[in-house]
C-alpha cells in the first residue's frame, strides 16, 4: 500500500527519474542502509554503492554490483543464502 500520494510506484516513471537525474542526486538515490558494526565504524548510517561492493538484501539474497555509470545499471546475484532466520 502507497502512504505518499506524492510519490509514484510506476516503474517507467522511477526508471525514467533515476536515469535522467544528475549526479549528485544519483548518488543519493543509489545509497543503501550499513549494518551495524560498519555504522559504528565510519559513524553514518547510509553510503552511496559502488562498483564491486557486495549488498545484503532483506531478503537473504547477496547481491554485486558489476557496472554502475549512467546508461546502465547490472546487478547479478550472487548467491541465496540457504538459511531462514
Amino acid at each position: 500500500m502507497k502512504f505518499n500520494p506524492f510519490v509514484t510506484s510506476d516503474l517507467s516513471k522511477n526508471r525514467k527519474r533515476h536515469f535522467n537525474a544528475p549526479s549528485h542526486i544519483r548518488r543519493k538515490i543509489m545509497s543503501c542502509p550499513l549494518s551495524k558494526e560498519l555504522r559504528q565504524k565510519y559513524s553514518v548510517r547510509p553510503m552511496p554503492i559502488r562498483k564491486d561492493d557486495e549488498l545484503r538484501s532483506p531478503f537473504k539474497v547477496i547481491f554485486l554490483i558489476l557496472g554502475h555509470n549512467r546508461n546502465t545499471l547490472k546487478v547479478t546475484v550472487l548467491e541465496f543464502l540457504e538459511s531462514k532466520e
